[in-house]
């Protein structure tokens, strides 16, 4: 966890936090990727990590340095980096597995490849319950669906609030950093993941049911208390711009930092 309290910053001020899934590569644990799943490449899934690095040392510098086109910070700022390996050992966690979060629930493992939100269901979780998080953005490369939803060059975005929704997107064209809504509807997506021994399954039942929506939803199961209290949150599925051919693209650093001055009103 990286923090900080800008000189105008109000003590009981809400803060803003980003949280970034930081694989620093996913062979799928024992639900292992296949060359038809393309294992080569996964260096990349660290890439939601990466992004929130970069635009919280832009942030930080920017404000430091009172940028005379850029909107003095207010609120304090926080960076959660979620950083782990998935790969195979004798610890290796396995389909059947049940694990607590930090939110208190439960989960059922039937998908080891199904593994940033559960870094990022963590990660959201103690930026609302230690960091007094009014604003959380969580920046991923999630799933594949996403690239079938938005394509190549947009990022896919899971929002709880109009006005966060919009400040994303026109953030996305003010940087070029690109984002597009997917459907906000937790009650549709909830059923997904129904265990019989945990609160949850870590992964889809029905993999035709709007497959992005639904991984974003698994994060907001853990963030619930937050978001019935006037929590915002924007989950970011980037998993489609986050490259370009065999070259990672920095994208989100930009969009990030637009955000972050358009959430200081």
């Amino acid at each position: 966890v990286l923090s900080y309290f800008p000189a105008a910053t109000r003590v009981e001020e809400k803060s803003v936090c980003l949280v970034g899934k930081g694989i620093t590569y996913d062979t799928g644990g024992l639900s292992i990727k296949t060359p038809g799943t393309n294992m080569a490449g996964m260096k990349i899934d660290m890439g939601g990590s990466a992004a929130v690095l970069g635009a919280f040392i832009a942030s930080v510098l920017n404000d430091q340095q009172q940028d005379p086109y850029g909107s003095r910070l207010l609120k304090p700022l926080h960076a959660l980096l979620c950083i782990a390996e998935n790969s195979v050992g004798p610890l290796s966690t396995r389909p059947d597995d049940v694990h607590t979060f930090l939110s208190g629930k439960t989960v059922e493992i039937n998908n080891t490849d199904a593994e940033g939100r559960l870094v990022l269901a963590d990660g959201c979780f103690f930026s609302y319950k230690h960091l007094n998080a009014g604003v959380i953005v969580d920046i991923a490369t999630l799933t594949g669906a996403q690239l079938i939803a938005t394509g190549r060059n947009h990022a896919a975005i899971y929002c709880n609030d109009e006005e966060l929704q919009q400040h994303t997107v026109l953030a996305g064209k003010s940087s070029g950093d690109l984002v597009f809504p997917l459907p906000y509807c937790p009650e549709f997506y909830r059923n997904e993941f129904r265990s019989q021994v945990a609160d949850m399954k870590n992964s889809v039942a029905d993999r035709n049911n709007a497959q992005s929506s639904c991984a974003a939803q698994f994060i907001g199961n853990h963030i619930e208390d937050h978001l019935s209290s006037g929590g915002k949150w924007v989950h970011i599925d980037m998993a489609g711009p986050v490259s370009s051919g065999e070259r990672a693209t920095g994208y989100g650093v930009a969009l990030l930092s637009q955000l972050v001055r358009r959430l200081q009103s």
